[in-house]
């Protein structure tokens, strides 16, 4: 479902451990608006057994994670878009809010501490902050999400104190809401969408839309129809307008339909090339996720054959390679497995050991 699939167990122990260890902290009102304020480790326990992986929260914690008011349901297929946390953190913090519209005001201590920067003395300064989180991950939001959301600050003389976010809904990107598509498109009605020349996303937008019952019976009564030249086009119809057999299609079933305008073609030809090229760039971003991953992978595998002296001034003379703050504070935070310096990383290991990565992908 997050797009991970490898055996590698001592990375699964090490999540595991550090969701243990990590620690979740609320300050909020409760249901009869008293404030409450609360702590407790993100992961109560954790067990591997027989291949099986089951974990649990502390009962209070559960109880925050299970309410609908606090948290959102975020599509995973939006998730797997994103290629920075602070701009996922932006979206999921935004995300709950979008019937609100905005996200309120937070101050900018409250907003460090949900992008993860708050111990950091680099984005102490604002212009810091906004030019490295806040720009780039409005940006990817933007860009890659159901929402649109705008920046709003407010100032004190002349720092600014606090911010907030204003949010509406993509209506670009809005079909990536219907679902995460693997479960509609192990449906029968999907394969007999597909071969009567549906493309992917109208097929699930039609079956999230009307359901697969419904879709299914407008499938068996286009079929019968006679004469029918364009059967994607009468269904779309057939499913618009509620045609159900018994109240009879607009004109005789004998009856041919109507040749299209050539303007009427040419939107459905450009509306099939738009399809067709998202398509075509989520899959090349599935790729180079994929490629990722493993070079991060050989990485972790190579920098685990080291000894504890040699592991050690790795890191010393990659943090030397590195040329500024951000990105050194960023390896000092998560080592190898750091975004920002994943091209960095590569080449270092790269040279480190050649031919590291020849059995991979390329990216």
């Amino acid at each position: 479902m997050i797009g991970y699939n490898s055996n590698d167990i001592d990375s699964l122990r090490d999540a595991l451990r550090g969701l243990a260890e990590t620690v979740a902290e609320w300050d909020m009102l409760d249901e009869k608006g008293r404030q409450e304020w609360g702590v407790s480790a993100l992961l109560a326990h954790a067990r591997l057994r027989d291949g099986v992986c089951d974990y649990a929260y502390s009962p209070a914690l559960a109880e925050k994670l299970h309410d609908p008011r606090v948290f959102a349901l975020i599509n995973l297929d939006i998730q797997r878009r994103f290629t920075s946390g602070h701009g996922l953190a932006l979206y999921e913090n935004c995300y709950r809010f979008v019937r609100t519209g905005s996200t309120g005001w937070w101050p900018l201590e409250v907003f460090r501490r949900l992008m993860g920067v708050d111990d950091s003395d680099y984005y102490r300064s604002f212009k810091h902050l906004n030019a490295k989180v806040i720009k780039p991950a409005v940006e990817e939001v933007n860009r890659s999400s159901n929402i649109v959301i705008e920046p709003e600050f407010k100032r004190m003389g002349r720092s600014v104190t606090e911010l907030r976010f204003a949010i509406r809904e993509n209506p670009q990107l809005a079909m990536l809401d219907i679902d995460d598509g693997h479960a509609v498109r192990s449906q029968p009605v999907y394969e007999r969408l597909r071969a009567q020349g549906v493309s992917d996303r109208l097929a699930r937008q039609w079956i999230a839309e009307h359901g697969a019952e419904a879709v299914t019976a407008k499938l068996d009564w286009v079929a019968t129809r006679e004469g029918v030249r364009s059967p994607v086009g009468f269904l779309r119809a057939a499913l618009d307008k509620g045609w159900d057999g018994e109240g009879g299609a607009p004109r005789p079933a004998a009856e041919p339909a109507p040749e299209p305008s050539p303007e009427a073609r040419a939107a459905a030809q450009a509306r099939a090339a738009r399809e067709a090229e998202a398509e075509a760039e989520i899959d090349s971003r599935a790729a180079a996720r994929a490629a990722r991953i493993a070079r991060f992978g050989a990485v972790a595998e190579a920098a685990r054959s080291r000894n504890p002296t040699q592991r050690d001034a790795d890191r010393r003379l990659m943090l030397s390679q590195l040329d500024g703050e951000l990105e050194r504070e960023d390896f000092r935070r998560n080592g190898w497995e750091s975004a920002l310096n994943a091209r960095a990383i590569f080449s270092f290991w790269e040279e480190m050991q050649p031919g590291l990565f020849d059995d991979l992908p390329p990216e």
